[in-house]
Order: structure tokens, then sequence, then C-alpha cells
């Protein structure tokens, strides 16, 4: 546990060091939608999108001028003129239906893309070689990396197609019809004090004014609201772990009468979100006395701006509400921002756990382990050890312990080896080397050159797939003759299972431990590996099982097999070449220091 603490503190802080500000967030994700597969047809659709967006607002352009002569045909009470605009108006309003309809099926198309590129760009960046391991030992990003993958990736994808498609909208409303508004109340003027006073562009300063001040007042009332999202998304994603770590652990939880313990742990992680839940919920209300405040005056806002020149006799009723509509359109468009503030904070929210998350996934690779363990390239078909010591944390830590190998030694193809050691020996840290996923050591791993090497661990990874993808894994299971998954399981005495290979289980929970370890023999003979590295996988298994087992292992023919801890079977049955570890002392924290 010391060891698994130290090295997640070292991580933890190389993390710190990759913290993007906003702008370099925007910018990083940027470049990595650049390089997506999906976009060149979310740049396709955003140029349709562009299209129908304009025509749009050119219908909304003609419906705005259609004010004047409905409403003055009102005020008249010219009933054929009301008749006639009635018709315009329902092609209008109808060409608009239609140009809604498009837009929402293209927005959801585009964020269907957008998830679509995002979500394979992250997990293909996750499942590089061996950056999920090592993300794994990250206190902030490898406990849930689930919940960025998916509702983090989800969140951001949709909000930045509904936000982005808004933002262009508002803007061209804004351009379309500011000109309008100005155009409308370039001439107005009233009597102030016997005096007439006349402001070009009257109601687009009241309009910039009136959404300005909305804008100034949101942006202050909801300033700790990204923050919030983000929070619940990370408290979120501990509960939802909670619950799935202790279903994935019932039979243990049960059988040691542990559900009172469980159920406060749960309560907890419960208590957490509702937490923060109840803060968001207090900052949702402050903000909607500023967003539903000036939503509801913006009703009377417009006439009321525009009243004195009404009144003044300089506008007709038709131009009054031409003015209103124009009015309403610029102030929409620039309330844009009060009306998405709750949006907005989301999106920066999810922006950063995603921009934060991919940026780690690449330092991963850049993180260099602190030590001099070297795995040199060979032309050899061997595999040599030579000066190795490997330690459980980085060197000069207070605590360090590790192993080392007296001897420098050279394993060569069909050798049967069997590796153990004194207690306190810590022989998986060399299982893990071998693999080369462990930083911290020094000396030299040279592995063989032809790559056929499978290691092995004792706990096994059985996919939820159909029983002949379990087999096969990880290759593809379509071109392996139908005879050879038969002949694999006969010869692992899990024959039954012959009949189940298209059945799609939950292999790691319907099998019992010795059929998984069977199976693990069989998915070997499939494989067909030169060189088998076995980190104690016999180790809790009946006696018999194990000879039985071990008498399997010996039929893998010219593999060389080395097996990493003590087996009994396996000495008796492969009869191997012994090679022993010794531990290394402990580091005090005056050696540290």
């Amino acid at each position: 546990m010391a060891t698994e603490q130290l090295t997640i503190r070292d991580l933890d802080e190389d993390v710190q060091d990759h913290h993007l500000s906003f702008s370099e967030q925007v910018g990083f994700m940027a470049s990595a939608f650049w390089r997506t597969r999906a976009r060149d047809r979310i740049l396709a659709l955003a140029v349709t999108l562009l299209v129908i967006i304009l025509t749009t607002v050119y219908a909304q352009y003609r419906l705005n001028q259609w004010n004047v002569p409905f409403y003055n045909a009102i005020e008249r009470r010219d009933l054929d003129e009301f008749i006639v605009q009635l018709g315009v108006f329902a092609l209008i309003g109808g060409s608009l239906l239609l140009l809604n309809v498009v837009q929402t099926y293209l927005n959801q198309i585009t964020a269907l893309h957008m998830r679509e590129g995002l979500a394979r760009d992250l997990v293909d960046e996750w499942l590089k070689p061996q950056r999920a391991l090592k993300l794994l030992h990250i206190r902030t990003m490898g406990v849930n990396p689930d919940q960025r993958l998916h509702e983090d990736a989800r969140n951001l994808s949709e909000l930045t197609t509904s936000l982005a498609i808004g933002l262009v909208n508002a803007t061209i409303l804004l351009v379309s019809f500011i000109g309008v508004l100005w155009t409308i109340s370039d001439t107005f003027s009233f009597q102030f004090n016997g005096e007439r006073v006349t402001i070009p562009g009257y109601m687009v300063w009241a309009a910039l004014g009136y959404a300005g001040l909305a804008s100034i007042l949101s942006n202050i009332v909801g300033r700790r609201l990204p923050d919030l999202n983000a929070e619940r998304y990370a408290k979120e994603a501990e509960l939802r772990f909670a619950l799935m770590h202790t279903n994935e652990n019932i039979l243990a939880i049960t059988l040691a009468r542990g559900e009172d313990s469980e159920r406060d742990r749960v309560q907890n992680a419960v208590t957490v979100v509702l937490d923060v839940i109840r803060r968001l919920a207090r900052g949702y209300t402050n903000l909607t006395w500023v967003s539903a405040g000036f939503g509801w005056l913006s009703t009377v806002a417009p006439i009321l701006i525009a009243a004195p020149v009404y009144f003044a006799g300089n506008l007709t009723f038709g131009g009054l509400m031409m003015a209103v509509g124009a009015f309403n359109q610029v102030y929409g468009a620039l309330r844009w921002y009060v009306d998405n503030f709750r949006q907005i904070a989301d999106w920066k929210a999810t922006l950063m756990r995603v921009s934060t998350f991919r940026k780690v996934l690449l330092a991963l690779d850049e993180t260099p382990g602190t030590g001099d363990l070297r795995y040199p390239q060979t032309e050899q078909d061997r595999l040599v050890m030579r000066g190795l010591e490997l330690y459980t944390a980085s060197p000069g830590t207070p605590g360090n312990r590790g192993l080392r190998l007296p001897d420098d030694e050279t394993i060569l193809p069909g050798e049967h080896i069997m590796i153990n050691g004194d207690v306190g020996a810590h022989r998986r840290l060399l299982f893990e080397a071998l693999a080369g996923i462990w930083p911290w050591g020094k000396g030299e791993i040279a592995l063989p050159s032809d790559g056929r090497i499978v290691f092995v661990p004792q706990q096994g990874y059985l996919p939820h797939a159909r029983l002949r993808e379990v087999l096969a894994y990880p290759l593809d299971s379509a071109p392996i003759d139908e005879e050879r998954f038969r002949t694999a399981l006969e010869r692992v005495g899990l024959s039954p299972l012959v009949a189940a290979l298209d059945l799609t289980e939950r292999w790691d929970r319907k099998l019992s431990e010795e059929d998984q370890a069977r199976l693990r023999l069989a998915n070997l003979f499939l494989i067909e590996p030169r060189w088998l590295v076995l980190d104690d996988i016999l180790e809790g298994l009946e006696a018999d099982v194990q000879l039985e087992l071990a008498a399997t292992l010996a039929e893998l023919d010219n593999a060389a097999i080395i097996y990493i801890g003590r087996c009994e079977a396996f000495d008796s049955v492969l009869k191997p070449r012994q090679l022993h570890l010794r531990p290394l002392a402990a580091t005090k924290p005056s050696d540290h220091a």
C-alpha cells in the first residue's frame, strides 16, 4: 500500500504540471478535433447549417417587414389587406417551420459526429500501449476514466454543437437586425422639457445597454457555476464507482457480513453528490432572478422605449410593431449569453475535464521512469537479464524496497524456468519489469527478438464476449478454425464448453476459479507463444488441479516457460531451472537525505 501511494504521489505531481488555461483548453481540443476521422463530415454539416441559418434569418427579416402592412391593415380596419397579409404570413411561417425542422435534424447529426470524433479519439489515446495502466496510478484521473470517456465526452460534444450553432445564429441575427433597428430608429425624436431630442440609432443603443446589463449581472451571479459543475461531475463519477465496486464484489461483501459498512460508504458518496447539487441549485436559483427577470421585462421593454416616439405621433402602429420586432431580435441575439449561461458553465466544466484528461494521457508517454532500467534492442532469440535491481518506488524514496537478481541470467528458447525468492523479495516487480510496465530499477532486460512472447498475470482478464472471442483474445477469432477451438478446450478439460462457443456471458462470474485458469491455458494453445511468462497463476488451486494444469503447460511444444512464484506441481512436472531473487533492504529517511 505504501508503495502504491508513493507511485500515485509522483504521478499526481506530474499531472499538476499539465494544467491548461481556458484558451489553451480550447486550442488543445480544437487541434485534437482537426485530426479526427469525423472532421470532414462535421465541416460539411457546418457549411450546410450555415446556409440553413442564413436562409432562416432572411425569412425572419421578411417576417419583421411583414409587421408594417399587417398591423397597419388592422389599424385601418382594412379586411381585404388583412386577409392578403395572412396569406403572406402563411408562406413565410411555413418556410420558417421547414427550415427549423431541417436545422434541428442537422443539429442532432452534427452532435452525433462530434461525439463520434471525440469519443473515438479519447478511446484511442487511452488504450495506447501502457497508458491506461499508468493512468490507473493517478489519484485525480485514474479512479473514474469511464466518466470522462463516456459522460464528459457526450456532454462536451452535445454542448459544443448546441452552443456553437446558437452563437452563429445569434451573431447573424444581430448583424442583420441591428441595421434594421438602426434604420427604423435613426430619425426617432421626441419632446423633452420643451425641446426636440433626436438620438441616431436610439433603439440600438437601448438594446445594447439592456442586454449588456443582463449579461454583466448574469456573469456576477453565476461566476461559481463552472467550478460547481466540474465538482459535480467528479463526485457523480465517484458515486457510480462506489456502486459498481460494491456490485462487483457483492459475494465477498455478503460473506464478510459487510453490508452495513458498504451501505455507509455508498451513502456517504450519495451525501457528497447531494451537497454539490444543493449548492448548484442555489446558484441556478440566484441566476434565475436575473435571466427570468430580464426575460419578463423584455415583453414590454421595447414598447416602453419606443412609446415616446409613438405618442409624439412620429410612428405608425405598424412601424411601432416593426420596431418592437427588430428590437426583440437584436436583444434576443445580444442576450444569447444570458440565456445560455447555465449551458456555458456546464460546457466549460466538461471542456476542462476532457482537455485535462487528454493532456494527461499524452503526458504519460513523456513521463520518464526514475532509474537506470534499460531494454536494449537485440537480434538474439534469448532473454537476458544483467545487473537487475527493481524498486517498489523511485530511488531515494524513504521506505523503498525491492529485489535483485544476484547473477546475470540468460534464458534460452524452450527452457523451463521457475523464479522464486526470499520473503519480501516482491517477485511481482520482476513480472511487471519483464513486461515493460515497471519503471523503477536499474540493469538491463534484453527480450528475445521473436515477438511471440505472452505475459499471463495472476488475475487474468476474460472479456464480456462470445466464448470463442474470449478463447482467442487478443487475436481475431474469425480466421481460427473451429477444430482448433474444440481441441484447445478438450486439452484443458473443458470439452463441455464446446457447445457454448457462440454464447456471450460474464465468463469471469459464470466460471469457477479453476475453470477460468483452464480457459486461460486453452487461450495459450491458440496463441502458440514462443515465450511464456507466468505470474504464479497456479497459486490457490487444489494440488491435483495444479498437477493437471502443470502437465498441460508441458504440452506447449518448444515454448520457453518462465514461472515467477513457488509451485511444487510446476517444479515436479516440468523440472525447471531455478532462479532465486534476493530482497533489497528498505531505504531509511537518512539515506534519502
